[in-house]
């Protein structure tokens, strides 16, 4: 059964940096797209970012395009997203999820997804 766990949240002020982490366990991650999502109190569950299996395909939610920046590492099990110029509203619990999907393609719809994170919160204040 394929685990993950997000690290690297924290409290950070604008313009900041933060990279979070999603380590799998109980099964490679080789054949998995990977999917970064966020949740803010009040708002629906948002698709931040996804990565093929293979890591040669990547998406981005508008809002985030040019500050963050999905990668996966499948050596060490784990994927990456790199956020960079970071703004108020980027805060928000972050979870990372996983389905099984051979190919160059991922998708932003959390309905896709099976495995799941428990989050990790971001906050982006001064």
């Amino acid at each position: 059964q394929l685990q993950l766990v997000e690290s690297g949240g924290g409290l950070v002020q604008p313009g900041g940096s933060l990279r979070l982490s999603c380590s799998a366990s109980g099964s490679t991650l080789d054949y998995y797209a990977i999917g970064w999502f966020r949740q803010a109190p009040g708002k629906e569950r948002e698709g931040v970012s996804c990565i093929s299996s293979s890591g040669g395909s990547t998406k981005y939610v508008d809002s985030v395009k040019g500050r963050f920046t999905i990668s996966r590492d499948n050596a060490k099990n784990t994927v990456y997203l790199q956020m960079n110029s970071l703004k108020p509203e980027d805060t928000a619990v972050y979870y990372c999820a996983a389905t099984r999907l051979s190919g160059n393609v991922c998708y932003d719809r959390f309905d896709f997804y099976q495995y799941w994170g428990q989050g990790t919160q971001v906050t982006v204040s001064s």
